[in-house]
């Protein structure tokens, strides 16, 4: 508990707060059409392949707007980013609730949506942005830990749905946004570690290898957990033959497993390093998955396994937001974005291999595999890379290092990128 005190006296707690509503909320709309997938695919009729790509779209959608978000955030500000893009999603949100009638309509509703899904970067640069290196994983792990959002949205939109239409959802959807963005008006300041730059500086990790590093592990870490958080409700539905309801409860089972663990790995990972953190959790993703596509005749089995795989992911993508700033300490939110816009493309992968495997096998089994088979080659390349790593700007394993002062660190500024190319 005194360490816990140290930590939240490091930084300023209000703003890491206001960072975590502000994702949590924004995750559950982000995965708004996932929760609601069996009522969406039972009134329009959908094949399996079709499911997989409705659940797929808001994801693509975010990613692709993860980046300029991003860099948007780089010249007004984090806080007042976050400001606009509440303010977007609302009106998302009540085009959702006045104007969905056909499956096209849920389709452009679903990149709608991937507007909630830009907010990864900048929650977690605002939310650590005013702790020290040393506590930079903890702070992310609790403003990731938004991703709980998920649990939000399988939890409470199905039985909305059952009672009141999917399409009404949305706009109760748009009420709840209203929490997010007072807390964030009132609490939250602009962190200190920022620094202008042209938008050639800005865009500088997009030209380097580390960035693509990251992003290839993330699409396993988060591309893994966002694409199975939307996939689940469909999944537990069509396989084990429940209700929509306890395809939602069941999910939310797994995704907050993810969720929890998402502190705890931030939290590891400043002590053990990001890299060792990571590896563990690719080799537990890739055995866990294989075992899911093998357990389908099980409920049980199989919801316990789906949580220990959720554990997994939440724990990696806290790892790899510790490893993230001692890379790019003053341009993390450009960083993040990046990082995040290619990885979560990784999401809309999973929805698509696991429908197009059911319509084509008759058997979930070979989308599972596919995911896991991809994890084991990240875990490769991650070996590989990790020793130049450890090289430049980490400890062994992926810790900070011990001369890193808060907002600098050795390469912060994109003219010394050249460095770590070596």
């Amino acid at each position: 508990m005194a360490g816990f005190k140290t930590f939240l006296r490091s930084g300023h707690w209000p703003t890491l707060l206001a960072s975590f509503l502000y994702f949590d909320f924004c995750f559950a709309i982000w995965v708004l059409n996932g929760a609601m997938a069996p009522f969406i695919s039972e009134t329009f009729q959908l094949t399996p392949a079709q499911k997989g790509f409705m659940i797929s779209v808001p994801i693509l959608a975010g990613a692709l707007m993860r980046f300029p978000l991003g860099v948007l955030a780089q010249y007004i500000g984090r806080r007042n980013a976050a400001m606009v893009e509440m303010g977007l999603i609302i009106a998302a949100l009540t085009f959702g609730y006045l104007a969905v009638d056909t499956y096209d309509d849920v389709l452009a509703m679903g990149v709608l949506l991937g507007i909630a899904g830009a907010s990864f970067g900048v929650a977690l640069s605002l939310g650590s942005g005013w702790f020290p290196p040393k506590y930079k994983g903890l702070a992310m792990g609790i403003a990731g830990a938004g991703n709980s959002g998920t649990v939000l949205a399988v939890l409470f939109a199905p039985p909305l749905a059952l009672k009141f239409g999917w399409q009404a959802v949305y706009g109760l959807a748009a009420c709840t946004m209203l929490l997010p963005m007072v807390v964030m008006w009132i609490a939250a300041k602009e962190p200190p570690d920022r620094e202008h730059q042209t938008l050639r500086e800005h865009i500088s990790c997009l030209f380097e290898k580390d960035g693509w590093a990251f992003s290839l592990i993330y699409i396993i870490t988060f591309g893994g957990f966002i694409g199975l958080a939307s996939f689940l409700p469909t999944y537990f539905y069509e396989q084990f033959k429940v209700t929509k309801v306890e395809a939602g409860q069941l999910t939310m089972l797994a995704t907050l497993m993810g969720s929890g663990v998402r502190v705890v790995g931030g939290y590891i990972s400043d002590r053990v390093g990001g890299i060792n953190t990571l590896s563990g959790v690719l080799v537990l993703v890739a055995v866990s998955l294989v075992l899911c596509g093998q357990a389908g005749g099980s409920l049980a089995v199989t919801t316990l396994l789906f949580m220990l795989c959720f554990a997994a992911l939440g724990a990696g993508n806290g790892a790899l937001f510790q490893l993230v700033p001692l890379r790019w300490p003053l341009t993390t939110a450009v960083a993040g974005s990046m990082i995040g816009e290619i990885g979560a493309l990784g999401g809309g992968f999973l929805p698509n291999a696991m429908g197009l495997s059911k319509q084509y096998a008759n058997t979930y089994l070979w989308g599972f595999v596919a995911f896991a088979v991809l994890a084991l080659a990240m875990l490769v390349m991650l070996r590989l890379v990790q020793i130049r790593w450890t090289r430049t700007w980490a400890e062994k394993g992926g810790r900070a290092r011990p001369n890193a002062m808060h907002g600098t660190a050795v390469g912060s500024r994109s003219g010394t990128s050249q460095s770590f190319a070596r």
